[in-house]
C-alpha cells in the first residue's frame, strides 16, 4: 500500500486531513477547532508522504516528525499521525486499539471539557450553580474540569492581581502577574463553594492558568489541600506556552500534596522528559492533537506509570474524529489511567455528518470501546460537502 495523496479541508473550523492510499483506503485526522490557518502547515507534508507505506506509520512519521513544534504547529503532525493509524486499521481490518497492544479496559472515562459553558458571572454562588448544572448531565460525568483564576475571566476583576489584561485577538494569550490577597481569598471562596455543590459524588479539577506566580501557586495549593482536588491543572506553564519549566513545576509539585498536572501544549515525549524523570509533576496531560498523535500520548503515559506519575490527556477542542482517537489509545493505556477530556461535536451538524459514534455517546462518565476498523468513525462525504468551501470541493474525491 502506498500514499498517493494527502488533502486537508477545513470543516466547521477545524482542519482535516485526508490520507488518500492506492488501494481505495482513507484515513482521516482532525486538528483541534480554533486553527483553520494551519491547512498550508499540513499540506507542506504532501510530497514528503507520497510514496510510503501508511501502514509502517512509525517509519512514515519519520518523514515528517521534527518538523512540529509546541502548541499549534504540532497540530498538522498529530492529525496527520491520526490519519494513518486509521488507514492501518481499516486495511488491517481491526480497530486501532488492536494495532497499539490491545485494550486495557472496555470501557473508557472521560471528563466534562467541551461540555462547560461560559458563565455570566463569577461568583463563588456562579460556580456553584455550574457544578450542579454539571451532576444533571445525563452523561453522568464523575470528573469536572472546571476554569478557575487566569484561566478564566475571574482574572479581570478589579485587583485580582497586581498586573493588567492584555487584550488580544489571539486565544491563550498569557496574562501573568503575582496575585493580590483579595484574588486568592476570592478564589478560594469559589473552589469551597464547588466542592460544596459536588461532595464527594464528583471529583473536582481545575484548570487556573498558566499565569501564576510559584509563590501564590504553593499558598494556593496547600490551601486547597482539604478540599482533595483531583488536580491543579497549568498554574505555571500550559495553553500556548512553548517551554516547559519543569525545575520550577518540581518545586510546586514537591510543596504540596495536591496534584499537579500540565502539559496540553507540549510536543513530543522528548519534552516531558524533565517532567518525569525529576518528578515535577503528579499528573501529565498530553494532547493527542498537539503532542504528535496517539502513539506518542501512549508512549508518555507508559513512561509516567514507570515514575508513578498519572495520565489524564487534554482534548477540550479535538472534535469528533479527535475523541475517536482519544478513545482507542485511552482504551490501551496502563493503570495511571484518569480520564480524558471529551470533546463535543462543534458546530452541532458534526454529528450528522459522521458515523460510527455510540448513542448515547457517554453512559456513567463512560465512553463504551467501540471495536469497528481503524478509528472507527466516518466522515459521510455525501452530508459533509455541503459544509465545504469551494476551494476544498475536491476533498472527498
Amino acid at each position: 500500500m502506498k500514499i498517493v495523496d494527502l488533502k486537508c479541508a477545513v470543516i466547521g473550523g477545524s482542519p482535516i486531513v485526508r490520507i488518500v492510499t492506492d488501494q481505495g483506503i482513507s484515513g482521516f485526522g482532525q486538528v483541534e477547532k480554533y486553527k483553520p490557518y494551519l491547512k498550508p502547515f499540513v499540506l507542506q507534508f504532501r510530497e514528503p508522504l507520497l510514496g510510503a507505506d501508511p501502514t509502517d506509520v512509525e517509519r512514515t512519521m519519520l518523514r515528517i516528525r521534527q518538523r512540529g513544534a509546541f502548541k499549534p504547529y504540532g497540530a498538522a503532525i498529530s492529525a496527520i499521525e491520526m490519519a494513518l493509524w486509521d488507514v492501518a486499521g481499516k486495511a488491517a481490518g481491526v480497530p486501532v486499539y488492536k494495532l497499539l497492544g490491545g485494550k486495557v479496559r472496555d470501557r473508557v472515562r472521560v471528563y466534562n471539557g467541551a461540555y462547560r459553558k461560559p458563565m455570566a458571572r463569577h461568583r463563588p454562588e456562579d460556580f456553584a450553580d455550574e457544578m450542579k448544572r454539571m451532576m444533571a448531565l445525563p452523561e453522568g460525568f464523575t470528573i469536572v474540569k472546571q476554569g478557575i483564576s487566569f484561566h478564566s475571566p475571574m482574572k479581570n476583576e478589579p485587583g485580582y492581581f497586581y498586573g493588567e489584561v492584555e487584550k488580544s485577538s489571539l486565544h491563550g494569550w498569557l496574562d501573568r502577574g503575582p496575585m493580590t490577597e483579595r484574588g486568592m481569598a476570592y478564589t478560594l471562596d469559589c473552589v469551597a463553594a464547588m466542592k460544596e455543590a459536588l461532595g464527594d459524588k464528583v471529583g473536582l479539577a481545575l484548570d487556573c492558568g498558566p499565569g501564576w506566580m510559584l509563590p501564590d501557586a504553593i499558598r494556593f495549593a496547600r490551601a486547597v489541600e482539604k478540599h482533595h482536588l483531583m488536580w491543579l491543572e497549568d498554574m505555571l506553564t500550559g495553553d500556548y506556552v512553548p517551554f516547559v519549566n519543569a525545575d520550577v513545576y518540581r518545586d510546586l509539585t514537591q510543596s504540596t500534596s495536591t496534584p499537579i498536572h500540565t502539559g496540553e501544549q507540549i510536543y513530543l515525549r522528548q519534552n516531558f522528559k524533565d517532567l518525569i524523570e525529576r518528578q515535577a509533576v503528579r499528573v501529565v496531560g498530553p494532547d493527542p492533537c498537539d503532542v504528535g498523535g496517539i502513539a506518542e500520548l501512549k508512549w508518555i503515559a507508559e513512561y509516567a506509570d514507570l515514575h508513578g506519575i498519572l495520565m489524564a490527556p487534554h482534548g477540550t477542542g479535538n472534535g469528533l474524529l479527535g475523541l475517536a482517537a482519544l478513545v482507542q489509545v485511552g482504551a490501551t493505556l496502563p493503570h495511571n489511567f484518569i480520564a480524558f477530556e471529551c470533546p463535543v461535536g462543534d458546530p452541532e451538524w458534526w454529528y450528522d455528518i459522521v458515523d460510527g459514534l455510540p448513542n448515547p455517546l457517554i453512559r456513567n462518565g463512560m465512553i463504551e470501546v467501540w471495536d469497528r476498523p481503524g478509528m472507527g468513525v466516518d466522515l459521510v462525504p455525501e452530508r459533509a460537502k455541503r459544509y465545504l468551501a469551494a476551494e476544498d470541493a475536491a476533498f472527498f474525491d
